[in-house]
C-alpha cells in the first residue's frame, strides 16, 4: 500500500484540497490498469496478472506537494487576514466605547458642576434677600417714632428717653414724686401768688419752672413752651441735675 504524502496535513485540508487529491489518486489508478495490459496482442492468458505497484516520479510528488502547500499558505493568509480584521474591528469598537464613556463622564461632571454652581448662586441670592429684608425691617423700626401715651405716664416716659439720650440723670419715681408735689400732674398749672409771680415770672407747668430758668436749661429737640409737658419735665430735670445732682435729690421747692 503506497503512503499518502498529505497524511500529516489531513486536518488542515479543505474540501477543495480533498477533491484535488482524490483526482490525483484516480489518475494513478487508471495508469495502473493501462500498464497491466501486455504489449503483445497475440499473447493471452487465463491467469490474472499480479498487481504492480504504482510508482510516482519525484517531479509528480513535488508538483502535488507544491500545489497543496500553496493552497494551505493561501488559506493561512486568509485566516490571518480575517483575524487581523476582527482584531482591528474589536479595537475600533473598544476605542469607540472608551470615547463614549469618557464623553458621558465629562457630561455628567459638567452637569454636576453646573448644578453646584446654580445651588451656590441660589444660596447667595437667598442670603442677600434675607439680609435686605432684615435691613429693611431695622430701618422701618428705626424710622418709626416711638409712641407715648398722652398722659402723665406717657409724658414721664418720653422725657426719660430724651434725658437718657442727653445724659441727664433722673428716674421715673423721682420725676413722678416732684410733679405730684408741684402741680398734681396738671401741665397747665400756674402759680400767680409767689414772689416769682410778683416779679412777673410765674412758675408754670408740671414742675413749676419759671421762664428764665426754662430758657436757660431748655433741651434741644423739645418745645419752647413751658406748658408742653415733655419740654417742661426735661428742662426742669436738667436744671435740677445742675443744681442738686439729680431730680431724685429734690424733695421740696427748688
Amino acid at each position: 500500500m503506497s503512503q499518502n504524502p498529505t497524511r500529516g496535513h489531513s486536518r488542515a485540508l479543505t474540501k477543495r484540497h480533498k477533491v484535488a487529491i482524490a483526482g490525483v489518486a484516480t489518475l494513478g489508478a487508471a495508469a495502473l490498469a493501462f500498464s497491466a495490459v501486455p504489449s503483445n496482442a497475440d499473447t493471452t492468458t487465463s491467469e490474472a496478472a499480479p498487481s504492480a505497484k504504482v510508482a510516482y516520479s519525484s517531479e509528480q510528488l513535488k508538483g502535488l506537494q507544491s500545489g497543496v502547500s500553496e493552497q494551505l499558505a493561501a488559506t493561512s493568509l486568509q485566516a490571518q487576514a480575517a483575524e487581523a480584521a476582527a482584531a482591528k474591528k474589536d479595537a475600533v469598537e473598544a476605542a469607540a466605547k472608551k470615547k463614549a464613556a469618557a464623553e458621558a463622564a465629562a457630561k455628567k461632571k459638567a452637569a454636576q458642576k453646573a448644578a453646584q454652581k446654580a445651588a451656590q448662586k441660589a444660596a447667595q441670592e437667598r442670603k442677600a434677600k434675607e439680609a435686605a429684608s432684615r435691613s429693611a425691617k431695622r430701618a422701618a423700626v428705626k424710622a418709626a417714632p416711638k409712641a407715648y401715651a398722652n398722659n402723665l405716664d406717657g409724658w414721664i416716659k418720653h422725657a426719660l428717653d430724651i434725658m437718657d439720650n442727653k445724659g441727664i440723670p433722673g428716674t421715673y419715681n423721682g420725676l413722678y414724686r416732684n410733679i405730684m408735689r408741684e402741680s398734681s400732674g396738671n401741665p397747665s398749672a400756674i402759680n400767680n401768688w409767689d414772689i416769682n409771680a410778683i416779679n412777673g415770672t410765674p412758675s408754670i407747668g408740671l414742675l413749676q419752672i419759671i421762664k428764665p430758668t426754662f430758657d436757660a436749661y431748655h433741651v434741644a429737640g423739645t418745645s419752647w413752651s413751658q406748658y408742653d409737658p415733655v419740654a417742661n419735665i426735661v428742662a426742669s430735670a436738667n436744671y435740677a441735675a445742675d443744681k442738686y445732682g439729680s431730680i431724685d435729690n429734690v424733695n421740696s421747692a427748688y
